[in-house]
């Protein structure tokens, strides 16, 4: 088991169908001990997926977005267990006006919320829990290829390139500490979350086209594992990467050409 003995906190568990879910369940049959976090009216929804987990889990209460959150995170992952080895950023959202090629008139303030929820997150969360992790330890980042403009992706895209960058200045300086900071860009899964985007079976149809391996939309095990992987000592010299677990659709140019 790859993760024997380790500590995990994992974020952006909702329902069932979330990918932190999946990375959670790997994670335990994998051997690690898990911690989730969620706040406000979504907690009870994370309680009840974190019952459907092979082992029971407990919530913790957490608003990236909030300060007093972020603190009292760091103290009550020490008085639970002093270290922490892993952590899983599962955070993202953008207002519904920054969305469904609203882009050029969203207006400033939906833009700043998306970089804050989506990208900011992660030095917040990184810096609520790098003073619990040793050498070795690893946090790892939930990313959609923003190396591209896609069709409704919008502000959400811009937010994720920042997430990109973020990661890499996170790999910079907590590499020092012995901190790995990776991402895993997967392609489109059809979890609450992205069923919330506007035109999201638009990139869906394009996926199961293009990826050369083929793509399935209900099946989060490859993101889990890759992230797994990446949280396990096996990824030891592994920091300031995008892992693409998407089928090869990032590798290929154009779509196939169909015979009509």
């Amino acid at each position: 088991m790859i993760l024997e003995g380790k500590r995990l906190l994992i974020t952006g568990v909702i329902t069932k169908d979330s990918i932190a879910f999946h990375v959670a369940q790997r994670a335990q049959r994998e051997g690690a001990t898990v911690l989730l976090t969620s706040f406000g009216r979504i907690r009870r929804m994370t309680e009840r997926a974190a019952a459907k987990l092979p082992e029971a889990v407990e919530v913790l209460e957490l608003d990236v977005n909030n300060e007093g959150d972020l603190e009292a995170l760091t103290g009550e992952l020490r008085e639970r267990w002093g270290r922490v080895d892993g952590v899983l950023h599962a955070i993202a959202y953008a207002p519904e006006d920054a969305l469904g090629g609203r882009f050029m008139t969203a207006p400033a303030q939906s833009a700043a919320q998306a970089f804050q929820t989506s990208a900011f997150s992660l030095k917040a969360l990184a810096a609520a829990t790098a003073p619990l992790m040793a050498s070795g330890s690893s946090i790892v980042g939930l990313d959609f290829d923003a190396s591209v403009a896609w069709p409704i992706y919008d502000w959400m895209g811009v937010a994720k390139a920042a997430l990109e960058s973020v990661s890499r200045y996170l790999a910079r300086d907590l590499g020092p500490f012995g901190i790995r900071v990776n991402l895993v860009s997967a392609g489109p899964l059809g979890t609450v979350a992205a069923r919330g985007i506007p035109g999201f079976q638009q990139l869906a149809d394009a996926w199961r086209l293009q990826a050369p391996l083929g793509w399935d939309t209900s099946d989060c095990a490859p993101v889990a594992d890759a992230a797994c992987f990446l949280l396990s000592d096996y990824a030891r010299a592994i920091s300031g990467e995008i892992l693409h677990v998407d089928g090869g659709f990032h590798a290929i140019g154009a779509a196939p050409l169909v015979a009509t």
